[in-house]
């Protein structure tokens, strides 16, 4: 492994032997890596070891420069990790004590790529829909229509007299779909076909009301049935007020849409549909046309989740327990298929935001990109370099690659401009960007805090969808309340908002919390929940000897740990929650009639509540301390009811009584026939058969 380092002009305070020593390499300190001392990286690029360059301002520079050296390994053989240790600690107001922190980014920077997933293809023609105004349609549609084939919605506005583009007009009433896959549905109900239409202008000059507009559409509201445009047409024979109104569909691989509300109401609109208010005139509007423009060929995407039915608690028996992925997509890419007990995600909507994960009780929704255990290297090898550098306190700024990695990226800049004014990234702060902020969740954070961080801090920058930010912050309420409840104080885990370097810098100022005495050394799992049961047990271990003698912990409502309560007077025993229950954590008894649970299998579903005919039970969140929470406990038990005929038991003396109660009075259960509800199911067919007052099919 070779690491390459530079202090970038002497405008950061490096210590090559510190980092050296934390990463177990002699290390060479540089001040112009990019200019003088482009030799040393020459050389490195001649070697086979993996290369490491501290520096991502001149990364396409040392990429080129890889290309053109002789004797340098092909970077599809040996890619070169750059990683920043500049934005993020050097150029800040605590550069100088940054050492462990930088380590630790160089640390992470050695680790291998994350196994390759499974990709989504789309598929583009360059078929483009254009849904707006003629006048603000029309600029745009010519600075693609070289690269693009185009068609025009229109919704008003003056066309071009030239017939350029086809132009389709009428009430849109449905778009769905996505790249290369939209499927646009229009009713057609005005008395101009515009498939006819010559442009002549001769239906313009000849209504008297000025009905008739530039788009060629006759506006109903203030036409006074003259026909004079009828009439102007007759030669043409485009307008014709006796048409029947049509409903039409057409596919489109791509979407702009310049109407001031979208055609979809989601937070995160699908792959290929682009929504651009006013135009040109819109902010991005240049960037937008670019990007349509290149929007031709073939495209992959990560398919960012894995889904596990059998571990969904979706529903059962029809019956819909936990709907938590279905109400947070903002993409709305999954839906429910109750009927088959899962949920269904599609992949080509998906925009890879990871929230259904995080909120996913049970982990049959995991992320793919990376994965979690993947994710649990990086951060276990971040905290432990730190520690060996001789760093404390570490904070985990997680954050996303893109909006997030660029208001990093500002603050370190303006700290480096005026370090009285601006701080900067605190030297205990490690930042570790994600594709999304909401693709991680509980279990990834007790981990981090279990490997030695202080705090676990989630920068959110308005970008997301406004459910992400509530999830977030529920989800860190349930981590705070656990390791609060293991009596470590402070503020461990918190969401921060911040769309400006201002509201950063402010935002990076908290004190340490209190964290573990020993560090986790576990590695995180594929299953959430064994990764979640990890991290408990580590905390719960290394917090015994300084919490006060508890039994449980309440935890908030969004919690995935807790146990049920049972009412015992209503409830019969019918265990029709046993067999609703998805993750075995009601079970029933085999030789005597009893409701038993296991607490660290509960995952606060509810399907168990909602199955329950009598209502009788609630979920409790909470965490529970002690062997107990893994044992099989007796919610509730009832004495027998005994068959009256052969004294077999084959119910509970509550459930017979309130079936009893229920039939008495209906017309079928009187006399023998209420009687024979008590036998058991061998001595009522016996019964049947053997009472000569019973009526036999043969005798009718």
């Amino acid at each position: 492994m070779t690491t390459l380092i530079c202090n970038c002009n002497q405008t950061m305070s490096l210590n090559p032997q510190v980092l050296g020593d934390a990463l177990d390499e002699d290390l060479s300190l540089h001040t112009t890596l990019c200019r003088r001392d482009a030799p040393a990286f020459q050389k490195a690029c001649r070697s086979k070891d993996e290369l490491v360059v501290a520096c991502t301002q001149e990364s396409r520079l040392f990429t080129e420069l890889s290309e053109q050296t002789e004797g340098a390994v092909p970077l599809d053989v040996r890619p070169i990790h750059f990683v920043n240790i500049r934005e993020t600690g050097g150029w800040g107001r605590e550069g100088a004590q940054a050492m462990p922190k930088m380590a630790a980014l160089l640390a992470a920077a050695r680790l291998p790529e994350p196994e390759p997933v499974p990709t989504v293809s789309y598929q583009s023609t360059g078929r483009l829909l254009i849904i707006g105004a003629l006048d603000e349609s029309e600029p745009i549609a010519g600075m693609v229509g070289d690269v693009l084939e185009v068609s025009l919605m229109a919704t008003g506005g003056r066309g071009m007299q030239a017939r350029q583009y086809p132009v389709i007009a009428g009430a849109l009433e449905q778009v769905q779909g996505w790249l290369g896959a939209f499927d646009v549905q229009w009713r057609s109900d005005n008395p101009i076909d515009l498939d006819l239409c010559t442009r002549c202008n001769a239906c313009l000059a000849a209504c008297p009301e000025g009905a008739i507009g530039l788009d060629y559409q006759i506006d109903l509201a203030q036409c006074q049935d003259h026909r004079a445009c009828v009439k102007a047409c007759e030669a043409v024979g485009a307008i014709n007020f006796q048409r029947e109104p049509q409903t039409h569909s057409e596919r489109f691989d791509l979407v702009l849409d310049l109407r001031d509300a979208p055609a979809f109401a989601q937070h995160a609109h699908p792959q290929g549909y682009f929504h651009l208010r006013g135009g040109l005139k819109a902010e991005g509007a240049m960037a937008t046309v670019v990007r349509l423009r290149d929007l031709v060929g073939e495209f992959e995407k990560p398919k960012f989740f894995t889904y596990k039915q059998k571990l969904c608690a979706h529903g059962r028996n029809e019956t819909v327990g936990c709907n938590a992925c279905v109400e947070i997509c903002s993409a709305l890419a999954i839906r429910s298929e109750v009927k088959r007990n899962q949920i269904v995600v599609n992949p080509n909507l998906c925009v890879g935001c990871g929230a259904c994960t995080m909120v996913c009780p049970t982990g049959a929704l995991s992320y793919a990109y990376p994965r979690a255990s993947e994710q649990g290297v990086k951060l276990r090898t971040l905290l432990a370099t730190y520690a060996k550098a001789g760093g404390h306190d570490a904070a985990l700024l997680l954050h996303s690659e893109a909006s997030g990695g660029t208001l990093v990226g500002e603050l370190g800049r303006a700290a480096s401009l005026d370090r009285k004014q601006v701080r900067g990234v605190p030297a205990r702060v490690i930042p570790v960007p994600l594709w999304h902020t909401a693709s991680i969740g509980l279990d990834v954070w007790l981990s981090a805090f279990a490997y030695g961080a202080s705090q676990v801090w989630v920068l959110m920058t308005g970008d997301e969808a406004p459910q992400y930010r509530d999830a977030v912050r529920a989800q860190m309420d349930v981590a705070q309340a656990i390791v609060n409840g293991l009596g470590y104080s402070g503020r461990h885990f918190r969401l921060i908002e911040a769309r400006d370097v201002k509201a950063l810098d402010a935002a990076l100022g908290d004190a340490p919390a209190q964290t573990v005495k020993r560090r986790a050394t576990f590695a995180i799992q594929a299953e959430k929940r064994a990764t979640v049961e990890l991290a408990l047990d580590h905390l719960m271990q290394d917090s015994a000897a300084q919490r006060a003698p508890v039994e449980a912990i309440a935890l908030p409502g969004a919690s995935l740990l807790g146990t049920i309560a049972v009412n015992k007077d209503t409830c019969t025993l019918c265990l029709s929650c046993v067999s609703a229950c998805p993750a075995s954590a009601l079970q029933d008894n085999t030789e005597r009639p009893q409701l038993r649970f296991i607490e660290k299998n509960c995952v606060q579903c509810g399907l168990c509540a909602s199955t329950c005919p009598e209502d009788a039970i609630t979920l409790q969140p909470r965490l529970l301390l002690g062997e107990q929470r893994k044992q099989l406990r007796v919610l509730n038990e009832a004495q027998p009811y005994h068959c009256i005929r052969c004294a077999k038991p084959f119910g509970t003396l509550k459930g017979i009584e309130v079936m009893l109660a229920k039939l008495s009075g209906h017309a079928m259960f009187q006399g023998e026939a209420l009687e024979r509800l008590k036998m058991c199911g061998d001595c009522r067919v016996v019964d049947l058969y053997s009472n000569p007052g019973e009526t036999r099919i043969h005798d009718v």
